[in-house]
């Protein structure tokens, strides 16, 4: 049994508390700098581009969604996860990391007020269709980790029995609503907790790392984003598992560390991002020669977040009648900004290539080592 830690003191060296401080107003200042991108550029180009904030949060949301399957080996390319967010033919991996982005999504929503119930929630939305893993339900059978691990005895953890995990997860739940310890602390102490009660048959992992951002989200440090902080775990997977083996064996201070290191990776990748997408957007600009207002130009930054689409995805995203839809996807088709990826005549779909190679060149620089 995990020990409770509901009421727990919690005693981290100065010098760690200071970093994991740092770490929590650098992910604040990005927060901050996404807002400011929109506000600028609605102020130069009109209202219309007021709508580019939201597709910059949700791809930010995505490539954390994406990083976070991708721990647990669950890998989808970008232009995979565009098509299937169409609900074009997308293979299992790819409708898993889109149900991650809506489990993400489903965590960050009910920030207000994170409960138990908050988080089955999130886990019925990553596993809807998977009966196996018993979605939205804490389990209710001894489960145990270790690659290839026949049995409990040759695993490298055994979590919990089912029996006592309600209880641990009501003690995490009075731990999270804490408000004495630093933000990124209280974090990391609370993710390896819930990984270490593992209440679900599947899924562990990922709902764990929503929690960081339903508690990021409470605490005021972001208000627009999801930081992708599991891009930064990413890149040093056996570091991240050994230092939730060290919370288990008393050590907090390493997951504590993993957080704050994998906290300025993440941002610095995420501005690299933002910048090439900026960069894109600046570029696409340029070269559409339809009026301001245009169909064609609303959806331009759509494109950010969602870079494969359809005449319906379109029609959806401006608010114009289906002919001006097909119009504007025309219009961006003959300037170069999307090209057809195939599929017959009743069920076309376009790809803007610049942003899957944004997206791609993001998922490279994680340089994930196992």
């Amino acid at each position: 049994m995990p020990a409770r830690i509901a009421e727990a003191e919690v005693r981290i060296n100065g010098a760690l508390q200071a970093e994991a401080e740092d770490a929590v107003r650098e992910i604040a200042r990005f927060d901050a700098e996404i807002t400011a991108i929109s506000e600028r550029r609605a102020a130069r180009e009109g209202d219309d581009a007021a709508t580019e904030l939201a597709p910059l949060a949700s791809v930010l949301l995505r490539t954390e969604a994406a990083s976070s399957s991708e721990i647990e080996g669950v890998t989808a390319g970008a232009r995979a996860l565009a098509m299937a967010a169409i609900e074009a033919k997308a293979g299992p991996n790819a409708q898993l990391v889109t149900a991650n982005v809506t489990a993400m999504q489903r965590a960050v929503e009910l920030a207000d007020e994170i409960s138990v119930s908050s988080i089955l929630a999130a886990h019925q939305a990553l596993l809807d269709h998977h009966p196996y893993a018993a979605p939205g339900t804490l389990r209710d059978q001894q489960v145990w980790i270790g690659n290839n691990a026949l049995s409990p005895h040759t695993a490298s953890f055994v979590p919990p029995h089912h029996i006592g995990v309600p209880v641990a997860l009501d003690d995490l739940i009075t731990f999270v609503q804490r408000v004495d310890l630093p933000v990124l602390v209280h974090v990391a102490i609370a993710h390896a907790q819930f990984e270490t009660i593992h209440p679900f048959n599947d899924g562990n992992g990922r709902i764990g790392r929503t929690l960081v951002h339903a508690m990021l989200r409470h605490s005021g440090v972001t208000r627009t984003l999801t930081v992708p902080v599991s891009a930064g775990l990413l890149t040093d997977t056996s570091a991240y598992f050994r230092a939730l083996t060290d919370y288990r064996e008393g050590y907090p201070e390493t997951i504590i560390r993993q957080f704050i290191n994998a906290s300025f990776r993440a941002i610095g990748n995420g501005r690299q991002l933002v910048d090439d997408l900026e960069t894109v957007f600046e570029d696409w600009s340029g070269r559409l020669t339809s009026r301001r207002g245009s169909a064609a130009r609303r959806l331009l930054p759509h494109l950010l977040n969602q870079p494969a689409v359809n005449v319906a995805y379109a029609e959806a995203a401006t608010g114009v009648a289906l002919s001006a839809a097909q119009r504007a996807v025309e219009q961006l088709e003959e300037a170069g900004i999307l090209k057809r990826a195939g599929g017959g005549q009743r069920n076309r779909a376009w790809i803007a290539p610049d942003v899957i190679d944004a997206l791609d060149a993001f998922a490279e620089r994680v340089g994930s080592r196992r």
